[in-house]
């Protein structure tokens, strides 16, 4: 059986350990399936930092808009990043949001993979 590892070598501590355990039982077939549509959605850790970054020097809130936080990123682009507040907190987060969201196209993909005949 394939590792994970082989299509997505791109992941890392904890998401690793979540893809790990939702693919543990796939076949190499199914992995392949899941590694090809979740590359595809998810989002890298440091483009969310860069984005993030964005907020200090262009526009607040793209780091949300990214990860569909439609309300939030409004909310920062009107509000300055919470007047700068926020986006630092986002500065420090950035791999906590990139996992969250990563995590829920993890299981919209799972559900794909498994419905796939």
């Amino acid at each position: 059986m394939a590792h994970i590892l082989q299509f997505i070598p791109e992941l890392t501590g904890q998401e690793l350990a979540y893809v790990q355990h939702l693919t543990k039982d796939y076949s190499d077939n199914q992995l392949q399936n899941f590694a090809n549509i979740y590359r595809s959605r998810r989002k890298d850790p440091n483009i969310i930092l860069l984005t993030t970054l964005l907020g200090f020097v262009v526009v607040a809130g793209v780091q949300r808009f990214m990860v569909g936080q439609i309300g939030m990123g409004i909310l920062y682009l009107f509000t300055g990043g919470l007047c700068l507040i926020g986006t630092i907190v986002d500065l420090i987060n950035y791999q906590d949001i990139s996992f969250t969201y990563n995590q829920r196209m993890a299981n919209e993909v799972d559900m794909v993979v498994k419905n796939m005949k």
